[in-house]
């Protein structure tokens, strides 16, 4: 009989194109260094975006627009990524591309806007009352059916809650008893009881009792401090857009037909800025008494140029609104024709008065060493095992050719690797992907000596 070990998948992920980028990689001057943070090279750009990174910080940005702008595979996408990195998951990030507003289903503004409100986040903070501890007694009191017949009906629930501090004993409406059925509260767990709601939310099992199973898929937690009621703080992170799909989508009832009803309905529907500006008007009320802070994030909208003549006048419009976001604009085009005229030719495919609004970063080609440090610090996040050869070999394709190109024919050239059964890339296996697969220069040259071959 063959045993074999199954292996863990918990750890499997996919490694993107960008995984490997974790910031900016500036030193506490905000000086980038020449390598740090999955970056390499494009000091100028990093050190401008250092710059925004602050701006943001201090909500000094919102409402004002980045362009990042240089040839393809010079590093735009990653630059921009590693901001969201540095502004951490608490500041909201929303990445898009530009052909992404020609939609069948909504309006080509109704999609930016979306974005827009996603990137804008709410932070509310909310004091709450409530009684937490771990649960010593849980006794439901009945009584005898007012209805009549021979049921019993729960009257009230005696609770006693335990804290380091102390206990309380308590006692609840009968329809909060039901909340700790459907929580499933046992004597011994720890929970906590919102005064204002009674909504009940278990946290764990006391880790007191972590000893009572060898085995077990309980999660312990410690024993509240302090006394069993009291006040606490609730910090809650959601988006503009959040909110208004929340208003905008009717509520239904837990009937069959109503489920299928809201089944039936088109995947997308439009939000009015009716709704939006009540929105609005609520939002700017919560900040006014305190309850909530508006919380600037980034929308990142990366080739830019395939946006046409109205969704930029739309942007206009839109970064001058009271409440907006820090917009970052990434393209890799020089002057070109605006998408949506026929004949006005602009700096990037951008209208000229958009073009003076914004703060322009731009990034160079890479240096043969700097394709180098990409090219190993890709093998790296990979778990490749490349010589110091083949390294070489891949740089110089890479200046030849594209970056992208170079870091493509990793993958390629370690099957190429497996199947000579060695577990180190060699020179050999970049030259043998290379003559198999076709940069764009190379194709492009193909197709100009043989295009009386192909069909026009």
């Amino acid at each position: 009989m063959k045993i074999e070990e199954v292996k863990s998948t918990v750890k499997t992920q996919r490694i993107a194109a960008h995984s490997h980028v974790k910031g900016l990689g500036l030193d506490e001057n905000g000086v980038p260094l020449q390598m740090a943070a999955g970056l390499v090279g494009q000091k100028d750009a990093r050190e401008a975006a250092g710059v925004v990174v602050d701006l943001i910080k201090t909500k000094k940005m919102s409402g004002r627009a980045l362009l990042l702008a240089g040839p393809p595979g010079t590093g735009k996408t990653a630059i921009a990524l590693a901001i969201a990195q540095e502004l951490g998951n608490k500041v909201p990030f929303c990445p898009m591309v530009g052909s992404e507003v020609f939609s069948s289903e909504i309006k080509k503004t109704e999609v930016l806007m979306e974005n827009f409100r996603r990137s804008i986040g709410l932070r509310i903070r909310e004091t709450k009352e409530v009684y937490e501890g771990e649960v010593t007694e849980l006794t439901p009191v009945e009584t005898e059916n007012p209805m009549g017949g021979y049921g019993k009906t729960i009257s009230n629930v005696i609770i006693g809650l335990k804290t380091a501090k102390g206990t309380k004993q308590l006692k609840l409406d009968p329809s909060i008893y039901e909340s700790l059925q459907k929580e499933k509260v046992e004597v011994g767990d720890v929970i906590y009881i919102e005064a204002n709601s009674g909504a009940v939310k278990r946290q764990g099992r006391s880790d007191t009792f972590a000893t009572e199973f060898d085995l077990e898929t309980e999660e312990y937690v410690p024993l509240p401090k302090g006394d069993v009621h009291k006040k606490k703080e609730v910090v809650q992170d959601v988006t503009l857009h959040d909110l208004d799909v929340a208003n905008a989508r009717p509520q239904g009832g837990q009937d069959v037909l109503s489920m299928v009803g809201q089944l039936m309905k088109p995947k997308k529907t439009e939000i009015t800025d009716k709704l939006r500006m009540e929105i609005n008007k609520v939002v700017n009320k919560y900040i006014d008494q305190g309850v909530a802070e508006l919380v600037p994030g980034v929308l990142f909208i990366d080739e830019v140029h395939m946006l046409d003549l109205e969704c930029f006048t739309y942007l206009h419009k839109s970064l001058e609104s009271a409440i907006a976001p820090i917009v970052i604009f990434a393209t890799n085009r020089g002057r070109c024709v605006i998408r949506g005229t026929d004949d006005i030719v602009s700096p990037h495919g951008i209208p000229l008065d958009l073009l003076d609004r914004l703060l322009i970063v731009r990034t160079a080609p890479y240096n043969l060493t700097e394709i180098e440090q990409i090219i190993r610090l890709r093998a790296q996040t990979e778990g490749l095992n490349v010589e110091d050869t083949a390294i070489q070999a891949l740089s110089k394709i890479g200046g030849n050719t594209t970056l992208r190109y170079a870091v493509q024919l990793m993958t390629p050239a370690h099957q190429t690797c497996k199947v000579n059964g060695r577990t180190q890339i060699t020179k050999d296996d970049i030259m043998d992907v290379n003559s198999l697969f076709l940069d764009a220069k190379r194709s492009a040259k193909y197709l100009q000596e043989e295009n009386t071959k192909y069909m026009m």
